[in-house]
């Protein structure tokens, strides 16, 4: 059974190796020196960020989401926990609290492109480079129920 809940200081290490494993699964398009820049300022942050997991009956986190103001930040699942709804479950309990959310996706990661829009998102716009000025495109979206 899966439980939502906030993330305490003792997740940062777990939710990092589930952001590596994921990033590394499903991120090919990344440049080796990008995925390193990447992965250091993710680790400056991410151990503190406020996350929404997804745990199991041992509390063990399986995948997380970052939300800021309504808009989704990242969403990651464990790739050993892939395709068992996880991911979905997360957008839904996000959804429940922010009703417009919005989020932006890689437009290289063409199954995170499909599985938004499966989960009634729809795209608002593009931009050439992602947030840091990289040359990975982003697709915007939006929650239209």
């Amino acid at each position: 059974m899966t439980t939502i809940r906030l993330s305490r200081p003792d997740d940062g290490d777990r939710v990092v190796a589930i952001w590596r494993a994921a990033v590394d699964a499903t991120h090919d398009f990344l440049t080796p020196d990008d995925r390193l820049a990447i992965d250091a300022m993710v680790c400056g942050f991410l151990p503190q960020a406020t996350l929404w997991l997804a745990v199991d009956a041992q509390d063990r986190p399986l995948a997380f989401m970052l939300i800021d103001d309504g808009h989704m930040e990242a969403l990651f699942v464990d790739p050993v926990y892939r395709g068992q709804g996880l991911g979905a479950t997360l957008v839904r309990h996000g959804l429940t609290l922010h009703p417009r959310m919005t989020t932006d996706v890689n437009e290289q990661n063409a199954q995170a492109v499909g599985f938004y829009e499966r989960m009634g998102f729809v795209r608002t716009g593009r931009s050439p480079l992602d947030g840091q000025g990289r040359p990975y495109p982003l697709i915007h979206l939006a929650y239209a129920p």
